[in-house]
């Protein structure tokens, strides 16, 4: 690997780890808020509990299984980033659990659960699309909409929208943490982090890029 392009990898995957790293803390910040986390986390919460797994354990599993898939049908979406989310956001989630219930004191009341919620969903979807931004690969879970669209030639907003509601359907009958966060979450999500692409993320990271090549 020539010079530049290790140092833009190496950028890239810098931004990639911060980005599962601030969507991890959105998805904490709405499990502290008991208003119900993406519809992926919730779903993986109730089936890991049910298996007697944690969340970090169960989200590692289930990721391998989904990479499988991506692996068979679309993997160009397969980089070190998607190693970085399938691997850490899980842990990450836990650790900002433990961080929130450990040091931090919120009385949950209807208004500390309307501002948990919406900063849960800004932070959560910025850091997802921080990631994505980065180009070096996407999570499982987010790799299966663009393949899909790919394939199909439908809406990414509309693909992510069904997928996003399949998951919630799995947290409800596993009994994952739902709530309006979750729904919120299902049908926002592609389009909050089709506007983060296009006005910040992906403007932050190409420009950044060019400057330290």
């Amino acid at each position: 690997m020539k010079k530049k392009q290790k140092s833009e990898w190496l950028i890239r995957s810098l931004y990639a780890l911060i980005g599962v790293a601030i969507l991890s803390f959105g998805a904490a910040t709405l499990r502290i808020g008991q208003v119900g986390l993406d519809p992926y986390t919730a779903a993986n919460i109730g089936i890991g509990e049910s298996l007697g797994l944690s969340l970090g354990v169960y989200q590692l599993i289930i990721n391998i299984v989904i990479l499988g898939l991506v692996f068979v049908f679309g993997r160009k979406y397969i980089g070190l980033g998607t190693v970085i989310n399938m691997v850490l956001t899980g842990f990450f989630i836990d650790f900002y659990t433990w961080l929130y219930s450990t040091f931090v004191t919120i009385k949950i009341n209807l208004f500390t659960q309307g501002l948990l919620l919406i900063l849960g969903v800004l932070i959560f979807t910025f850091g997802a699309s921080f990631y994505m931004s980065a180009k070096i690969g996407n999570a499982p879970y987010d790799a299966i909409a663009p393949i899909i669209v790919e394939r199909t030639k439908a809406q990414y907003r509309i693909v992510r929208i069904i997928q996003d509601i399949f998951f919630v359907i799995l947290a409800f009958i596993f009994g994952g943490p739902v709530g309006l966060g979750t729904v919120i979450n299902a049908f926002f999500t592609g389009p909050l982090i089709d506007f983060w692409n296009k006005k910040v993320s992906e403007p932050i990271i190409e420009k950044s890029v060019k400057e330290k090549l």
